[in-house]
């Protein structure tokens, strides 16, 4: 029985190791020090390919900071690797950070990447001349997404309500696959899935968000525990990802090419995809980390996106969003390029 007992006891430890050993967070060398890379997911968005430059220039390396950039050809997937904690921090929409704060999951906010400005929006048919003409047509997009948040605010100002048209609950990418293939009237698309719906559907742009300033914000989101464990390091990397945007507005065609390069596109379509995205600059981030009533704060903006997935059971209760953001980081940025 003895025996029994001690097999049982050496197991959970090796168990529990095996977990430490598992969270990229929390893996330390002898002396203290950190071993393990912070991991950041990212997935096909032309501003959030701007890591690719992060990178490449070197500014990782610059800050001292040891980063594993992992890619995620679906972008779901990256959202469940960051609730799960088996990446670190990731780029991800505004809206998908909500769900997980109230089941529980400690995210926050460190910085905002980018507004779309163009980014995302309804595609259509060109006989289609205003978004009061879906009214009866087919229009598919993927429920529960910032895209299908887009489509209802579009269909709000046009007077007309989802019952009005004929949804498909269809992935983004298959929405624009079968927008091209004819088998939609419209359908509401981020880039580069936009462009691409353009111009082998023979469509054009119904509405986009740039006629909804700050109405779709994109985040750079950190679990809490690694905010706290490896302040340090998230700092460096705030600092990294900042000068890759301050290198991307003065090296524009550079940029273009080496990101292209690196993301397996061409740079006519990273042109044409990164055009829809404004990139925010820490004094642009302050702006907007400010409480208001219109969508130009990420508090409104993200109550409304709350109000939203609670309209369609998404989330049961609306989290408190006062506690979204982490603004320390952001602060130190402005405070260290004075």
């Amino acid at each position: 029985m003895k025996r029994n007992w001690g097999v049982t006891y050496l197991l959970a430890i090796i168990l529990l190791l095996a977990t430490a050993c598992g969270n990229s967070s929390t893996s330390t060398k002898e002396d203290g020090s950190k071993s393990q890379p912070i991991k950041i997911g990212f997935s096909a968005l032309p501003s959030w390919y701007l890591w690719h430059l992060v990178e490449e220039k070197g500014f990782f390396k610059k800050h001292g900071v040891d980063v594993e950039l992992v890619w995620f050809p679906v972008y779901a997937d990256s959202l469940s690797a960051l609730n799960t904690g088996k990446i670190d921090a990731n780029s991800q929409a505004l809206i998908d950070t909500i769900s997980p704060l109230e089941k529980g999951v400690d995210l926050k906010v460190v910085f905002i990447t980018d507004n779309s400005l163009g980014g995302d929006g309804l595609v259509a048919t060109k006989d289609i001349k205003t978004v009061a003409d879906l009214k009866g047509k087919k229009v598919g997009t993927e429920i529960g997404t910032i895209e299908h948040f887009f489509m209802l605010t579009a269909l709000k100002e046009a007077g007309l309500s989802e019952s009005d048209v004929k949804f498909t609950n269809l992935t983004v990418q298959d929405a624009g696959n079968s927008f091209i293939a004819g088998k939609l009237d419209a359908a509401g698309l981020w880039e580069p899935f936009l462009s691409m719906a353009v111009e082998k559907g023979k469509g054009h742009k119904l509405v986009t968000s740039a006629d909804f300033p700050g109405l779709i914000a994109d985040v750079f989101v950190a679990r809490e525990e690694v905010l706290n464990t490896r302040k340090e390091d998230i700092q460096k990397i705030v600092a990294a990802w900042f000068d890759a945007v301050n290198y991307f507005s003065n090296h524009y065609d550079e940029s273009i090419q080496l990101i292209a390069e690196q993301a397996g596109i061409s740079k006519e379509e990273l042109d044409a995809g990164m055009k829809g995205f404004k990139l925010f600059s820490p004094e642009e981030n302050i702006r907007a980390f400010q409480k208001g009533n219109t969508y130009q704060s990420i508090y409104y903006t993200a109550r409304k996106n709350a109000e939203f997935l609670k309209e369609l059971g998404f989330i049961q209760e609306i989290p408190d969003l006062d506690q979204l953001v982490d603004q320390t980081f952001i602060n130190e940025e402005i405070r260290r390029n004075k």
